[in-house]
């Protein structure tokens, strides 16, 4: 009898534990060759002018692949590693190990869904095929009370059919090994230069955390976030906080490669709840993974009408005249409202930015400039460290009104938002050291302190801080 060797391709799922493909592939084959592509159209411009990926999420990738790599070799395997297009590395490794079938994990955003239909096409030609599976959700499509078409464009309603009619399974076991084929060829991992960067990744001392790529990271930072620090209980209460690593999970950067497992931090909210205590904080987590899964299933739904600047509705938001000039001004945190101004320039520093200064990034961008949110999404793309084409392209519209809202007019009151959530202005003097020596909440409105204070305090507005780009009143007496 001959014997089948399975190529497991890996993606957005990093991982050894609750990883479906990688069980059945050791059940049904003799040999794995488990591979990553890093595929150069990840790293190109976009039609926005915007990097696909930039320097931090690239790191980030590099550190979860070499993790992954180390992951298999302590099973007794390896990870095999190509740069290039998976059309074309795949079916060439195929044909040089003789694959019997090709596994991976089933993606929804339109660039990712047209890479699998290249490789399933190519492997036909070979009589091979690509088994798709899912693995990025808490509830599979066929856990849902309602097929794919039938998903409720409003999470609420959602939200209450899922937690009724719907249940999530247990997480899938760890592999125990891994066979590979005798003559499975060595790769290394690359560094930044091998994929095209060229400036030197500096990691700023402000920013929340140091991220470290990878499962064996990501799962340190949930059993601190959980069970050392304690910290889950108290979440929905500090969830929108703005400095430090611990008033948020910040689980998203290696749940967007699949570093952790939805469901694995489903069941481990569930066993804080048994040995800790159940309350908001521990259902409102649950409630951010739900909502990764929403806009997954709306991506099933609504293909590529989250790139159009009208999404699923008939109009897009109001733009204005000067695009570019006011979305340059945005991204380099030059608008002239301070808070605004952290917040990019944190994420232009770090990689990230907090769930509450997306928010009020975004609108500020689509509702007080009026730019297209299509270069805003794009340029976040580019800049965060956690990703996701669902959640990124899917909140977006959510805050420009043409996606999952029933509120037409969302809108984000900046200035309210900022005094509320930045009280005491540490947020904004940490990263707009120019307002550094304003005291307090006035830091949040210079153009309303009096010249010889600002004086005072070395702000000098339309010299070494801008006045306000925006429309908002304001006065230098």
């Amino acid at each position: 009898m001959s014997e089948k060797t399975i190529l497991v391709w890996f993606r957005k799922d990093l991982r050894i534990h609750d990883n479906e493909i990688l069980i059945e592939a050791s059940r049904k084959a003799d040999f794995i060759i488990p591979l990553y592509c890093f595929d150069e159209r990840q790293f190109q411009l976009t039609r926005f002018n915007t990097l696909k990926t930039g320097s931090f999420r690239a790191q980030f990738l590099i550190e979860s692949v070499a993790d992954l790599k180390k992951s298999m070799k302590d099973l007794g395997g390896d990870l095999l590693i190509a740069k290039g297009k998976p059309e074309e590395i795949i079916p060439y490794l195929v044909e040089k190990y003789k694959v019997s079938e090709v596994y991976h994990h089933r993606e929804v955003a339109s660039e990712e869904t047209i890479i699998s239909e290249k490789v399933e096409t190519e492997l036909w030609k070979q009589k091979i095929n690509l088994k798709h599976f899912i693995g990025h959700t808490l509830y599979n499509k066929e856990d849902l009370p309602f097929p794919i078409k039938d998903i409720p464009d409003i999470f609420t309603t959602f939200r209450k059919k899922i937690e009724r009619e719907s249940a999530v399974k247990p997480c899938f076991d760890k592999v125990q090994i891994i066979n590979l084929p005798k003559d499975f060829e060595t790769s290394e991992v690359p560094a930044l230069i091998d994929l095209g960067f060229t400036e030197v990744l500096h990691k700023d001392t402000r920013a929340v955390m140091d991220y470290k790529g990878g499962e064996t990271a990501g799962k340190c930072r949930l059993q601190s976030y959980f069970w050392k620090t304690d910290r889950l209980k108290n979440y929905k209460i500090t969830r929108n906080g703005l400095i430090g690593a611990d008033y948020s999970s910040k689980f998203s950067a290696w749940l967007s490669l699949g570093c952790l497992s939805p469901r694995g931090i489903y069941w481990e909210i569930k066993k804080y709840e048994k040995e800790r205590i159940a309350n908001e904080s521990t259902y409102w987590l649950y409630i951010e993974l739900l909502w990764r899964d929403y806009f997954r299933f709306m991506f099933k739904k609504h293909g590529s009408k989250f790139f159009l600047k009208n999404g699923f509705k008939v109009s897009p938001p109001e733009e204005c005249e000067n695009q570019l000039e006011l979305f340059e001004k945005w991204k380099t945190g030059q608008t002239g409202v301070p808070f605004i101004d952290a917040n990019m320039r944190e994420v232009n520093a770090s990689g990230y930015m907090s769930n509450r200064g997306r928010q009020n990034v975004a609108s500020f961008l689509v509702k007080d400039l009026k730019v297209n949110w299509l270069l805003g999404a794009a340029y976040f793309e580019e800049k965060l460290i956690d990703y996701c084409p669902s959640s990124n392209w899917g909140n977006w519209a959510y805050v420009a009104g043409v996606g999952n809202d029933p509120r037409d007019n969302r809108y984000f009151n900046v200035m309210k938002q900022a005094k509320e959530y930045d009280p005491q202005g540490e947020y904004v003097r940490l990263w707009v050291p120019e307002l550094s020596r304003i005291p307090g909440v006035k830091v949040h409105e210079p153009w309303n302190i009096l010249v010889h204070q600002l004086e005072e305090y070395q702000v000098r507005l339309g010299v070494n801080y801008p006045f306000p780009i925006t429309q908002l009143e304001y006065s230098n007496k």
